[in-house]
């Protein structure tokens, strides 16, 4: 995978502002999502504690939780992006010339960005639906839907403004496609695990 021999790689900025600014978004996204990650460990525990050793029930904790974890995951979208965390198999740009790898990496960009916009957009319309119509869960806790369903629309907004970013940062050359510098090649790779 590309960036592997490397311990801690994030999109660059190359001093640009608004790539910083973005990188910077990426990263609160995040800082948040871990948090939410960390207050659902914590309910858990508290559900645990109250319905196994209190013998109590429990009204909320699971649903919350269950939103909470799906909220972790969108928000996380950003933050793994600017890490370059994703699965990113480069055995097909390891082995095409420079310039095709650039047009592949301009493509998977694009199609990303185009799937994330889509996904935003139909995310946007749910939180939406749910804030204008007041729809509940309809469960003991009942709460309003338009909260947890916003994760939806801000974590795919976030994604694809990072993703917006590595396109600039690749067009304005600060960053290589796919990671991978212009004399990295298949054979290159091949021999150095050697």
């Amino acid at each position: 995978m590309s960036g592997s021999s490397h311990t801690h790689v994030t999109a660059p900025h190359g001093g640009n502002p608004v790539l910083r600014a973005i990188g910077w978004l990426s990263h609160l996204s995040g800082i948040i999502a871990a948090l939410l990650i960390l207050a659902s460990v914590g309910i858990t525990c508290q559900m645990i504690f109250i319905r196994f050793i209190l013998n109590g029930s429990t009204i909320w904790q699971t649903e919350g939780v269950t939103y909470m974890m799906i909220a972790a995951t969108m928000l996380g979208l950003p933050y793994v992006q600017y890490l370059r965390g994703h699965v990113n198999v480069d055995l097909l740009p390891l082995m095409l010339p420079v310039g095709a790898r650039k047009l592949l990496a301009f493509l998977v960009l694009l199609l990303t960005i185009a799937v994330a916009g889509g996904m935003l957009w139909h995310g946007y319309h749910f939180w939406y639906e749910a804030w204008d119509w007041g729809e509940t869960s309809n469960t003991p806790w009942n709460p309003k839907l338009w909260v947890p369903y916003l994760a939806l629309p801000l974590g795919f907004g976030l994604y694809a403004l990072q993703l917006a970013a590595d396109f600039v940062a690749m067009m304005l050359r600060i960053e290589e496609p796919f990671g991978l510098g212009a004399e990295a090649t298949l054979t290159d790779i091949a021999e150095r695990a050697d």
